[in-house]
């Protein structure tokens, strides 16, 4: 981008100025699209408090902390991925869930894994879809709580996570993920996204993350809908999920029998409750992972 400067005017200085009057550091009278003088001591001002380098101008590294400084709670769904989120939304969500007795580690603003499962926790207790998704019902049911939290002490928790894939699991096991479906590719691909994301040393992968072919030492994973046809595979059912470890546990033990080593899990459908494409997938793909860790972790005792 190109650096916004004093004497510029237009748009992008009326959306910095816009951006800048939201975190309080310049009057909303002042948001005329001109830099002018009052402009430049905001961004100086912000420059300090995001610990960059000295400076009125708006470069590229000033634009991004900017625009995570101007989210508030509920402007943007948020969910573990990688590269994370992060913003002053999150640090708001994770300020909540702490206060509200729901740890979530470091509360830095970053959207990370143990985030996602406190998220999770207060989802469960709530009455919620336990996605690690916050959208329109969480933030709902954060903002009918918030005088349980605004304003109180964030709760300092164990820095454990309570599954298996935030163990060693996912860096001793190497797996690759697939669908052949538009949906089942999806999932594939959040599972890796969401085992990226919690231990960047994971070797569960998806099919389309692998930059090589799968070797022989790899277990294949094919994720199908109803359907499908996956032959004499050893084949899970997805549903109940209470029990999905322990189904998988089997399978996996029978897949390693055979060359190469593969088994399928079917999915119920591509659509969770009443949920749409993204949150059924991103639903499927936690339940899934977890299932997979656990299953894993069981083999490994």
């Amino acid at each position: 981008m190109e650096t916004i400067k004093q004497q510029d005017s237009g748009a992008a200085v009326e959306d910095v100025q816009h951006r800048l009057s939201l975190i309080g550091l310049l009057d909303e009278a002042r948001v005329d699209g001109a830099f002018g003088p009052e402009t430049a001591a905001a961004v100086k001002a912000f420059r300090a408090q995001a610990e960059l380098p000295e400076g009125e101008e708006v470069d590229e590294k000033t634009w991004a902390a900017l625009v995570d400084a101007s989210y508030s709670l509920g402007d943007r769904t948020l969910y573990l991925r990688m590269p994370y989120f992060h913003g002053h939304d999150v640090l708001q969500l994770q300020q909540a869930l702490s206060a509200l007795g729901f740890a979530c580690g470091p509360v830095d603003g970053m959207f990370g894994a143990f985030t996602e499962l406190a998220l999770r926790k207060f989802q469960t207790n709530l009455g919620l879809p336990t996605d690690g998704i916050a959208g329109a019902y969480t933030y709902s049911a954060i903002r009918n709580l918030h005088h349980s939290w605004e304003g109180k002490e964030a709760v300092r928790g164990s820095s454990h996570l309570g599954f298996a894939r935030a163990a060693g699991v996912l860096e001793r096991h190497a797996l690759c993920l697939f669908g052949t479906q538009e949906f089942t590719r999806c999932v594939a691909s959040r599972m890796s996204n969401l085992a990226l994301a919690t231990n960047p040393a994971s070797k569960i992968m998806s099919a389309d993350s692998l930059l090589v072919a799968p070797d022989e030492q790899m277990l294949l994973v094919h994720i199908v809908l109803p359907e499908e046809q996956t032959g004499t595979t050893p084949r899970v059912v997805f549903e109940p999920e209470d029990a999905l470890p322990t189904r998988l546990e089997s399978a996996l033990r029978a897949a390693r029998l055979s060359n190469p080593s593969r088994v399928a899990v079917e999915l119920p459908g591509s659509t969770w409750e009443d949920a749409g494409v993204g949150r059924s997938a991103q639903h499927f793909a936690i339940t899934l992972l977890d299932a997979l860790c656990t299953a894993l972790a069981k083999q490994e005792q």
